[in-house]
């Protein structure tokens, strides 16, 4: 593949040198149909080519060096209704279309992002859902427009990328977060009428403002002159993750004097969504002001706020499933007759940001940003640890208490574990289980609470408690970003940046449930002295508001320089890009743990740094103006992130063994054509991961090498070396077979397989030294994250007289449950108690054991329609969608527990018709809605 890119690089030079032909020029001003007035800031291109501009304050364009023969000008601007022009244009000759007038769309289907992308699957942080569609709604592009709204609900991932694959960028600031790589949606959740303005690039394709990854870039233009001129409010009404949303915004567009302006405020709130207790409270506030200084120069203030605090749902096993259906909740239980979530999660992260924007010549512009962005997130969850310490007769302190997993899943309360004995099962309490489980199952509060006031009569302390796990973030970040026109035919980009993050980390107590205290020692460790989380404080009594358990900080800087040429001729346009970036990550632990005592977890850490370079090169060859060959390929090695660096940094300084830069070779082809009524793409990708690095964490029982015999213990789970592959096709097209009734298809044909047996070792609390087990054997295993293949057909009606409707039927299948990588070493056939292979160890049995389980196949039928009224120069107007219209149960993602990481316990386990240790499952929603109403001057 290495090779392959720099044959390429030497390709496109030849090819420049037989394509510099002479062309044509075209030429025009767009006005508004209604009020005749000319209109600024319209996109003008020529479809197939990277010609652009963007009309001037008179409505003016001139785009130089179209390609000779028949061409398609496409003109679009937000809230009018684009529009396609052919034009043959000659040798050296100007076409000139005269007044172009554009009559607005008071049918554009706006919010569908919240339609199809409800906001828990991108705000998931556990594993659920890592999804790519927030990178993709913005797009034209037929597949990846699909692959946005009428895929994602099923965790979708295009070309089974994880969103760190791709940069989110507002205002030329990157938006993905440090610590792993990821966008934080929820940091601009309800924001919607201020983030029209999208500029994407598809997979490795150039952007003038980042070097992007293979995943594609999305730049966010938050200028308040880049707003739509004029206000809308709107409510929305949903039974997926909020219930109801009420927005305003008003943009003023820019005055005689220079100056513009642009205000939002939304509420999103619910007390349940589709599944159980799963409330909803965000409110959201942004507010952007810039004022033009002269012709060169113009300033951009731009501030947002999206506080965001939601309930979370839990996977689950099919035995729970079975009992008490798909929307159930175990995280949730009754308090005072309310329902009460133990798993919330609360974002607040004010950004702000100054933008300097400089048109140094009609050629050149650079533009200069600054961000500021500070706050919290944070994770609640229950602790049932709570211990006292007592004197015996002899002196001697000593830890006791603790309470019994509050969890109404906890497989001890599951009918399941009183049948695990097949030769003896116990019917009656199982009996008793189901019974108890179906009416109830859920948290019991009271009982929390009762069992903390009996341990303060007794003059010990609470036993339980809930806290959260606390993120305070603050970032800084600036770059600069440079274009210019060469020539006619090569633009120039490059840009640099810098980034600073400080992260504190902590445990944080929020409510004692009625007792008096809560002791800050591990009640696991076997001594006073190893369980004190913080040895400087020791036997501290937490109370609320405290920091307890760990507490650290990260240091991490990152300084990145881009530098791209883009090349345009008459038949070939190309590209060539180059990244250097240099990162480095600091712990700094501010208790000394018990477990890891002395500089293992106290004060800082080793520095690591890493030094990264990446390439891309792409061509696009032109048979003519409306069939092209797109190719595109790259190299790049990227620095592991935050979370793969350090194997626990809640408890210590501890780095991954065989720490190394990840690196991702990647190539695609594509076929597109463009035609006045037929528009599609046609795409193969191959793309190889090396040497990533991944981290768990689970209670694993079934352990080999663990001290004095013990065979459980929880652990961290470290793999090194994972190799990934992922290859396939995307499809989409769309025919305009009236000019009110469009078809539209597309399709996913992916293989994502590990491509490497990964080295896995074990890191704990529980023992003196990591425990190696070598090669994971994981090669050929189905990477999990959604399904695989995906195809949707529908259709869409727009009638003159503003209503339309559309409706698609799609079909998922290759979607695989995530596998546990302990179970696939050499631990597996490893006795515990001697290390020797287990007597009664099968190959083929082994085989059927760890062979992936694979989703059944589904369709989810889905509508979607509008009416608009015109009042005047007004608009007013709803749509609605259905979601699922036949209600079809299906699995969007799970994972194998590793409880059981050896052949017996596995083999026992599976050989019961219920397993006790069963693998989880998220669901998908049922039948769903969302219906909007605005109105819009």
């Amino acid at each position: 593949m290495r090779k392959f890119i720099s044959t390429m690089l030497f390709g496109v030079l030849f090819v420049f040198a037989a394509n510099a032909q002479s062309q044509g020029v075209v030429k025009g001003k767009v006005s508004d149909g209604d009020s005749t007035n000319s209109i600024s800031g319209v996109v003008i291109t020529v479809e197939g080519t990277t010609i652009k501009q963007i009309t001037d304050e008179s409505g003016n364009f001139t785009l130089s060096n179209v390609p000779t023969g028949s061409q398609l000008v496409n003109i679009q601007v937000e809230g009018y209704k684009v529009q396609v022009f052919p034009v043959t244009v000659g040798e050296n000759s100007t076409v000139d279309l005269g007044t172009i007038f554009m009559y607005k769309d008071v049918t554009v289907q706006d919010d569908l992002s919240v339609i199809s992308l409800s906001e828990d699957q991108l705000n998931d942080d556990e594993g659920g859902a890592d999804n790519t569609a927030g990178l993709l709604q913005a797009s034209r592009d037929v597949f990846s427009s699909t692959a946005a709204y009428e895929f994602s609900a099923t965790f979708f991932r295009a070309r089974g990328y994880n969103s760190e694959n791709g940069k989110l960028l507002i205002n030329g600031i990157e938006m993905n977060k440090i610590y792993n790589g990821r966008p934080q949606w929820g940091n601009w959740g309800g924001l919607n009428d201020v983030m029209r303005n999208q500029t994407l690039s598809n997979g490795l394709a150039p952007s003038e403002y980042t070097f992007g990854g293979i995943g594609g870039s999305n730049n966010v233009s938050m200028r308040a002159s880049d707003m739509r001129q004029g206000g809308r409010v709107s409510y929305a009404s949903s039974n997926r993750s909020y219930v109801g949303r009420v927005m305003a915004s008003y943009s003023s567009g820019m005055n005689e004097k220079g100056w513009s302006y642009s205000v939002l405020a939304s509420r999103r709130y619910g007390n349940e969504g589709y599944n159980d207790a799963t409330l909803y409270d965000a409110n959201s506030f942004f507010a952007s002001v810039e004022k033009k200084i002269n012709d060169s120069h113009s300033l951009n203030l731009t501030a947002f706020y999206a506080q965001n605090r939601r309930g979370k749902s839990s996977p689950n096993t099919q035995e729970a499933y079975d009992l008490k259906g798909t929307t159930y909740n175990a995280y949730w239980g009754y308090q005072d007759g309310n329902k009460r979530n133990s798993r919330v999660r609360e974002i607040e992260e004010p950004v702000f940001m100054l933008n300097h924007y400089w048109d140094i010549s009609d050629k050149t512009t650079l533009n200069t940003n600054v961000a500021y962005q500070t706050g919290k997130i944070g994770n609640s969850r229950l602790d049932y640890g709570g211990t006292s310490i007592v004197t015996d007769t002899t002196g001697n302190d000593f830890i006791i208490g603790g309470g019994s997993n509050p969890d109404p899943t906890y497989y001890q309360k599951l009918p399941s574990y009183f049948l695990r004995d097949i030769n003896n099962p116990d019917y009656s309490n199982a009996y008793l289980a189901d019974q108890n489980f179906r009416s109830d199952g859920q948290i019991n509060w009271n009982s929390l609470y009762q069992a903390n006031l009996t341990s303060t009569s007794l003059g010990g302390n609470s036993v339980y408690a809930l806290y959260e796990d606390r993120n305070d973030d603050t970032q800084i970040s600036m770059n600069t970003i440079f274009r210019t026109e060469l020539n006619e035919n090569i633009d120039l980009n490059a840009s640099l940046s810098y980034r600073n993050l400080k992260s504190k980390n902590f445990a944080n107590m929020l409510d004692l449930l009625g007792g008096n205290g809560y002791l800050n020692v591990d009640s696991f460790s076997e001594s006073i002295s190893e369980a004190q989380n913080d040895l400087s404080n020791p036997n501290r009594l937490v109370q609320e508001g405290e920091k307890y358990k760990y507490n650290f900080e990260i240091d991490a800087n990152i300084i990145d320089a881009f530098a791209q040429a883009q090349f345009k001729y008459n038949k070939v346009d190309f590209y060539l890009a180059g990244k250097l970036s240099m990162t480095d990550y600091q712990r700094n632990g501010l208790y000394e743990n018990g477990r890891f005592p002395g500089s293992r977890s106290f004060g800082k850490s080793e520095k690591v740094d890493f030094t990264n370079f990446s390439t891309k090169a792409g061509l696009t060859y032109k048979i003519s103006g409306r069939h092209l060959l797109d190719f595109n390929a790259g190299y790049l090695t990227k620095a592991p992130s935050i979370r793969n660096t350090f194997s626990n940094s809640r408890e210590n300084n501890d780095l991954v063994v065989g720490l190394t830069d990840e690196k991702i070779t990647s190539f695609d082809a594509s076929y597109i054509i463009r035609t006045p009524k037929i528009k599609g793409r046609l795409t193969g990708y191959y793309t190889k991961f090396e040497d990533a690095t991944e981290i768990s964490f689970f209670y694993a029982d079934g352990i080999s090498g663990i001290n004095d015999n013990e065979t459980a213990a929880f652990v961290q789970e470290v793999l090194t070396g994972v190799d990934k592959r992922n290859i396939g096709l995307e499809l989409g097209i769309e025919y305009q077979i009236t000019p009110t009734i469009k078809l539209k298809g597309a399709a996913a044909i992916g293989d994502y397989i590990y491509d490497s047996n990964p080295n896995l070792y074990l890191a704990s609390d529980d023992f003196d030294t990591n425990i190696e087990f070598g090669e994971s054997a994981l090669k050929n295993y189905h990477v999990a994250g959604g399904p695989q293949r995906a195809v949707s057909v529908g259709f869409e009606y727009r009638d003159p007289n503003y209503w339309w409707f559309g409706a698609t039927t799609n079909y998922f299948s290759n979607g695989y449950v995530d596998v546990a990588p302990i179970t696939r070493t050499s631990n597996f056939s490893s006795d515990p108690t001697d290390g020797q292979i287990f007597n009664d160890y099968n190959p083929e049995i082994a085989r059927e054991l760890l062979a992936q389980e694979q989703f059944e196949d589904y369709f989810l039928v889905n509508a979607v329609g509008g009416k608009s009224w015109k009042i005047d120069n007004n608009y007013i107007g709803f749509f609605a969608t259905i979601g699922n219209i036949l209600n079809t149960k299906y699995k969007t993602g799970g994972f194998e527990q590793s409880r059981n990481a050896n052949y017996r316990t596995l083999s026992e386990d599976k050989a019961r018709d219920t397993p006790v240790f069963g693998s989880k499952y998220w669901h998908g929603y049922g039948t769903s809605y969302y219906l909007n109403v605005y109105y819009r001057f």
